[in-house]
């Protein structure tokens, strides 16, 4: 059974976006599955990973109470977990050794309001990293513990604008996920606080990763192929903190004493490329994680074989800050989405390379004066917000000349909102920008705290708490929601999209797909195992094969694609042979079951 129009878009949209306009030919080696070539480029699908402060409210523990308080959190989040029979995440501490010591009372069977339901065996030793992940039915995102910070993935957006929308709906069910671990504390003092930031001001720094979509070849050229591409992204990054950061106190990790910083992470990139995200951190990630073309599609490439979509990448970026203000939000994700964009084309400007971007990103995150310079490989000086000018007046030709067309959503918009925030950043009007930038939002507040109290210095722990209240997701305590609440604070997506999306995934990405089985997860087959690209069921008889839906095209599985199935029939089963996944030991593809595309 196959619901109509069943895979045909996806496939002619995929063809448009990488000039394959030709009819398809068998054999191994099909214009459809080659290499893209030069100049080619995909839609930018853009994701996120994103740790956050959490700990106990006046509790000392030996070793701080995270590993407490984000297994609080987590347990709160309704969803279904990436391996049926995956070991939670104790509420015990961490020890030296790395294990977390098992506590009983919080090691039992989930289940949700919703009616999704695991168990979750006890173990005495587990891994720091990546614990008790689970996809959320809600919207297609997940949850879970990355060494002791709650963890959110958002699900995969094509639009800057829907990445905004879904970012804020996280962090609100991550503010609900609070109150409820707050409601049935076991005593009155362990009350959880989440914080959206990036540093805890006692040197350790925690992630708000970007990902996006990229050619294979264009992550070739980057990391191994042309040096100058890598420098250019690593100078546009580096410049862009001027719009990304989220304002900071004070330095950390063996850094040059500063009142007051644009970047948070600047701190703690200590190099310029690499695939570590824990140590000794990139200014560019190399990790190769692609989540789509096939598992382990990248270690095979250019084989006769190749899996449908191998020739896509996902780019990891773990250099921003997380951003609260939308436009710094919006800035971010669709400013990377132009720029790749360009990079896949092919079309980068070599007179825009830092010459030592490292030591640029230092001096610019310390300099909220926007007056200091750095030079570029000609020799020539620019600030921060100059160098940024010339990578904006780049991306404004690239997409006046209709080359983002169809890869990035509302790209003319973005490129208008970038250019009078610059115009803004030129003039120094920090009035202007506070209702923009992060940064200039925190350090106005910063400004009139020190204006009521003259006697505070830049390093008195009062700046310090002002400076860690700004991301509280409290609703009486946080800062930044104060602003938002008092109008303040400039908003780019409607309440409506950021409501839908904590109850509903976007419609356009295999994020759709993903959350409509999650609501079925136990019908006539167990859900035993699901990632961000494959679910596999196994029959409730220990006979039964398992069923394995391979959702490795990132552009597939979107309700225009599957939507008639979910709408037609009811019994999991059925909807799985509609699905195309095949009754046996085969794993269905996107290329012979939904798509049908390279």
């Amino acid at each position: 059974m196959r619901p109509e129009g069943h895979g045909d878009r996806d496939g002619r949209e995929w063809d448009t976006a990488m000039g394959n306009r030709g009819k398809r030919s068998g054999g191994p080696r099909s214009r459809a599955s080659r290499p893209p070539r030069p100049g080619q480029c995909v839609p930018k699908l853009l994701g996120a990973d994103v740790e956050l402060g959490n700990f106990l409210v006046g509790v000392t523990r030996h070793g701080g109470t995270g590993p407490e308080a984000s297994r609080a959190l987590l347990r709160e989040f309704d969803g279904v977990p990436a391996k049926r029979w995956q070991t939670a995440p104790s509420a015990g501490t961490a020890s030296g050794e790395g294990v977390v010591q098992s506590d009983p009372a919080w090691e039992s069977s989930y289940r949700s309001d919703n009616g999704y339901s695991a168990a979750y065996p006890a173990s005495s030793s587990l891994n720091l990293q990546d614990q008790g992940r689970k996809f959320l039915p809600s919207n297609g995102g997940c949850a879970y513990i990355d060494l002791d910070h709650l963890e959110l993935a958002l699900p995969e957006t094509r639009s800057a604008f829907d990445h905004v929308a879904c970012w804020h709906a996280m962090l609100r069910l991550t503010r609900q996920a609070m109150e409820a671990a707050n409601h049935s504390a076991r005593t009155a003092r362990e009350q959880v606080a989440v914080l959206v930031n990036n540093s805890d001001g006692l040197g350790h720094s925690y992630g708000g990763h970007l990902n996006l979509l990229v050619t294979r070849r264009a992550w070739d050229n980057i990391f191994s192929r042309r040096l100058q591409y890598l420098l250019y992204l690593a100078s546009f990054q580096t410049s862009a903190i001027v719009i990304t950061g989220q304002g900071k106190v004070g330095s950390e990790n063996g850094r040059p004493p500063a009142s007051f910083q644009l970047s948070q992470r600047a701190d703690f990139v200590d190099t310029l490329v690499g695939p570590q995200t824990t140590f000794n951190r990139p200014l560019v990630n190399s990790r190769d994680e692609p989540l789509c073309g096939g598992r382990y599609a990248w270690g095979t490439r250019g084989a006769a074989a190749d899996p449908p979509g191998s020739h896509l990448a996902r780019l990891h970026v773990i250099f921003f800050d997380s951003n609260l203000c939308q436009v710094a939000g919006l800035l971010k994700a669709g400013m990377m989405q132009i720029v790749l964009t360009m990079i896949e084309a092919e079309q980068v400007d070599p007179q825009l390379f830092l010459e030592d971007p490292l030591d640029a990103l230092g001096r610019w995150s310390r300099d909220p004066g926007l007056t200091s310079w750095a030079r570029v490989a000609g020799g020539r000086r620019y600030t921060a917000v100059e160098l940024h000018r010339r990578y904006f007046e780049a991306a404004a030709r690239f997409v006046d000349q209709d080359r983002c067309e169809g890869l990035v959503p509302e790209a003319r918009r973005i490129v208008e909102l970038w250019d009078d925030t610059l115009t803004k950043l030129e003039a120094r009007e920090l009035d202007a920008l506070a209702p923009r930038l992060d940064w200039a939002l925190k350090l106005s507040i910063l400004n009139r705290a020190r204006a009521r109290r003259p006697d505070l210095e830049w390093d008195a722990p009062e700046l310090k708490q002002l400076d860690h209240m700004y991301g509280s997701l409290d609703r009486s305590a946080g800062l930044y929601w104060a602003y938002e609440r008092g109008g303040t604070v400039e908003q780019v997506v409607p309440e409506s999209l950021i409501a839908r999306f904590v109850s509903a995934p976007p419609e356009d990405t295999r994020a759709w797909t993903r959350a409509m089985l999650l609501r079925r997860a136990d019908g006539d087959q167990t859900l035993e195992e699901v990632d961000w690209d494959r679910m596999r069921w196994r029959g409730r008889d220990w006979w039964a094969p398992a069923r394995t839906l391979d959702m490795s095209h990132p552009l597939a599985f979107t309700r225009a694609a599957t939507g008639a199935a979910f709408d037609a029939i009811a019994g999991l089963d059925d909807l799985l042979d509609a699905l195309g996944v095949a009754r046996g030991p085969a794993v269905t593809t996107a290329s012979t079951a939904l798509v049908h595309v390279h």
